[in-house]
């Protein structure tokens, strides 16, 4: 399993104005294409104004065919100018688990 870790800093504010949007319309065109998603937070404490959304995928494979379906999206490429100029910095993560480590179980 492979995880992407997309951080994103926001402009000072935006982040009600971001959640409404993709609570209201990019949540689910993203998990129609994207599938497993792990979590999606906002930033309470520590660097502020910061969002972070976690998804999981089979391999690196599993992530590129399922991205480039989600950007072909006639909704989605609607969409993203709704976020697009909410957001200052976006920063991508692939992790993968220790081998230690079990979905589910810490």
């Amino acid at each position: 399993m492979y995880y992407e870790i997309r951080t994103y800093r926001m402009k000072n504010g935006a982040i009600p104005g971001y959640l409404k949007v993709v609570g209201e319309e990019g949540i689910a065109i993203q998990k129609k294409y994207l599938g497993q998603l792990v979590g999606y937070f906002f930033s309470e404490i520590g660097p502020i104004n910061e969002i972070v959304h976690i998804w999981a995928f089979e391999s690196l494979d599993d992530r590129e065919a399922r991205r480039g379906r989600l950007m072909a999206d006639p909704q989605w490429q609607a969409f993203l100018p709704k976020i697009r100029d909410l957001i200052e910095v976006a920063e991508n993560k692939i992790m993968k688990p220790a081998p230690f480590f079990t979905e589910g179980h810490s």
